[in-house]
């Protein structure tokens, strides 16, 4: 009796939010997926695998410069990104706010959603990375083939 009311009451926010437990697989996974994808994509300019980590009907929504499909994403990330390797911009994550929610069909995992913020910086060789702001996110991936696949971006409250 006392072991089942432990699991019921440790199993209660899961009900509640939905939330995976951070030390989960799904947890860590999306942790590590984020931490390779940015540096990456974002932080290495790294073209082809941003092309290839992202859905080829991605829709990134940003409450600054509005919506972008794939084509534009990519555009945008070469042009204001990339384009200026003495002065770069970083991005860095609030590990502490990372929240990862599973997504189900009929019981099989098909993707997630994962929420957070983070930090935006400037980059010069020689200097300290330069604060610039932070942002909200929320992403959807989807799980293809067992891999992680970005198909929609929320970017907001810079």
């Amino acid at each position: 009796m006392k072991t089942t009311l432990t699991f019921l009451l440790v199993q209660i926010p899961v009900f509640l939010f939905g939330q995976v437990s951070k030390d989960s697989d799904l947890f860590k996974s999306l942790k590590k997926h984020d931490s390779i994808f940015f540096e990456k994509s974002f932080n290495q300019c790294d073209l082809k695998y941003t092309e290839e980590a992202t859905h080829p009907e991605l829709i990134f929504y940003h409450d600054k410069s509005g919506i972008q499909d794939k084509a534009k994403f990519l555009e945008n990330v070469q042009k204001n990104l990339c384009s200026n390797k003495e002065r770069k911009p970083i991005r860095k994550i609030q590990i502490e706010s990372l929240e990862v929610y599973p997504l189900y069909d009929n019981e099989k995992l098909y993707g997630a959603i994962q929420n957070g913020v983070h930090e935006f910086y400037i980059r010069e060789k020689g200097k300290e990375d330069l604060f610039t702001g932070k942002a909200k996110f929320t992403h959807v991936y989807l799980l293809q083939n067992n891999q992680w696949i970005l198909k929609e971006v929320l970017s907001y409250d810079h």
